[in-house]
């Protein structure tokens, strides 16, 4: 299983966030021009066809901590490309319990998932205040109907749900709570070097209990095991904060299954 495909304050209940409620910025964004342009949807298109991309002028939405982005079973029209900030996706269980299922963060597409039956098949919430694109998807997939690049660069994202999808069965499925952790901080870790961030120090933007929803482990044995990691000397743990001491360490807890 490869790192790269799983998914890195307590916010408050999500509140639903309608169209008169979100901060709609009048600022337009050019995809030719934005610092994620190389980790996000132009990525491996050809510049004639970002041009393409910037003619269709995506809109910047504000979500702020706690607001949901859209609502599992609501009509899908947007997919929508992170720019800035934390979200975590979710589904409703049916005694009406939070299964989380993913995080996202810049450069990161979410509302994939409602392609396929015309509704978002999970809840998308901001963990703190964030900014995204949104991309109308009738007017994306019209423009991929002339551009191979594009098509491609979609069927990319949407393997990469899949592929998302298979890894996080396999590390429930087989793994225990310290291989659990141990790759869902290397996973995070990966994502924040890729977009120029420290990949040793950083603050976790999710509570523990959802990193426990997430991984398939009881919010005790969240803390127990962060614990059992400074003890170790693999972790400097403050709250939220975060400081990987080992990295090989860390990385021999996780291939210590896969191999």
């Amino acid at each position: 299983m490869s790192l790269a495909h799983l998914s890195a304050g307590d916010a408050s209940p999500a509140r639903s966030v309608n169209s008169s409620a979100k901060a709609v910025s009048p600022l337009k964004t050019q995809c030719s021009n934005c610092s994620l342009r190389d980790i996000c949807l132009p990525c491996g298109m050809k510049p004639a066809d970002v041009d393409g991309l910037d003619e269709l002028k995506f809109s910047r939405t504000k979500v702020k901590a706690g607001q949901a982005l859209y609502h599992e079973g609501q009509p899908f029209h947007n997919i929508y490309a992170v720019r800035m900030g934390t979200f975590k996706s979710s589904l409703t269980l049916a005694d009406g319990r939070e299964q989380v299922s993913g995080f996202q963060m810049a450069g990161e597409l979410m509302g994939l998932d409602g392609i396929a039956d015309g509704a978002y098949a999970s809840n998308s919430t901001a963990l703190e205040d964030t900014e995204v694109c949104t991309i109308p998807y009738d007017q994306i997939s019209g423009l991929a109907a002339s551009s191979v690049d594009l098509q491609q660069a979609v069927s990319r994202l949407m393997s990469r749900e899949i592929v998302r999808e298979h890894s996080l069965m396999m590390l429930l499925g087989s793994m225990n709570a310290e291989e659990r952790l141990a790759a869902f901080l290397l996973n995070l870790s990966q994502r924040l070097k890729l977009r120029g961030y420290s990949d040793c120090e950083f603050h976790l933007r999710m509570s523990r209990a959802e990193i426990g929803s997430y991984l398939g482990m009881k919010l005790e044995t969240v803390s127990r095991t962060f614990s059992a990691f400074q003890l170790q000397g693999i972790l400097e743990v403050d709250k939220r904060h975060i400081r990987i001491l080992d990295h090989p360490a860390l990385k021999r807890v996780f291939d210590t299954r896969i191999h």
